[in-house]
Formats: C-alpha cells, structure tokens, sequence
C-alpha cells in the first residue's frame, strides 16, 4: 500500500494554548469546487473558528477560505458555515463530552490527506489564566536553557 501524502495547510497554535485539549477527531469537510483549490493553494484561516453541533450535524463557524481567483461566479462566501463530516459514533460521543463536562471544540488543522480535506478537531477544556501564565514560564525556561546550550557548545 503506498504511502499517503500529507500536506499542512492550516495550523492553530492558539488552540493549544487556550485550551487542554483531550481528544483528537479527523473529520472530513463538505467544500464546493473553487474551495478546495483555493485550499490547495493555502490559502486557509482557522484563528478565531469554533466548532457547534446543530440537529446531530457537526459545523465550523468562522473558518476562513479565501475566494480563488480564478473563480468568478462560482466563488461561495469566505466565512459560510462548512458541514464536518464525522461517524455518528464520534458525534454522540463528543456531544454526550460537551454536555456533561464544559468542553468545547476547536478546530486544530487544516490539512490535505491524499487528495481530500481533512480537518482535525480538538476536545478541549478551557485554561484559567494561571494556567497559561505556567505554559509562558516553562515555554521562557526552555529558551533560556536552549540559549545557555548553544552559547556553552560554542566555546
């Protein structure tokens, strides 16, 4: 079986430090033409998305594709709500998660599998704000021992 390609398109690295993320879904995305070659040209948003579940169906809200040039009449709005298409297992799971314990889903990435879209969604619980002044400190001390590093095997 050969080996699949995999090609990051979008990335949010806020995701991480807003939230404890707990669990990962790869979820497909319902796209029109001129989406997806817009997407293949990278040209993709997810900083301020959220993810909801309405009627049993999964939805990225704010998820920003930019038009394709080429596109003209076919062209959809950059913001439209997009379908995510995910098992009916996952989706009760992750509803059953979001009702009983506070969490909330974030889209993580945005990437091209093969040729397809997918997009990986995060479970995450969100972080008080000591908890993201720890991130900051252990993200200084790293820097600051890697500089101490590379300054010690200079010499």
């Amino acid at each position: 079986m050969a080996k699949e390609s995999f090609k990051l398109i979008a990335n949010n690295k806020k995701a991480y430090f807003d939230y404890f993320i707990e669990d990962k879904y790869e979820a497909g995305i319902a796209l029109h033409g001129t989406e997806v070659k817009s997407l293949r040209m990278g040209k993709c948003s997810i900083k301020e998305a959220f993810i909801r579940i309405e009627k049993g169906e999964v939805f990225a809200y704010n998820m920003h594709i930019s038009p394709y040039e080429k596109g003209n009449i076919f062209n959809k709005d950059p913001l439209r709500p997009k379908k995510l298409l995910l098992h009916r297992s996952e989706i009760n799971k992750i509803t059953g998660a979001l009702a009983t314990k506070g969490y909330t889903l974030v889209p993580l990435q945005v990437y091209l599998k093969g040729s397809l879209v997918k997009v990986e969604i995060g479970l995450g619980r969100g972080k008080k704000l000591y908890d993201k002044r720890q991130d900051i400190a252990k993200k200084d001390q790293r820097r600051e021992a890697e500089k101490n590093f590379k300054i010690r095997n200079l010499y």
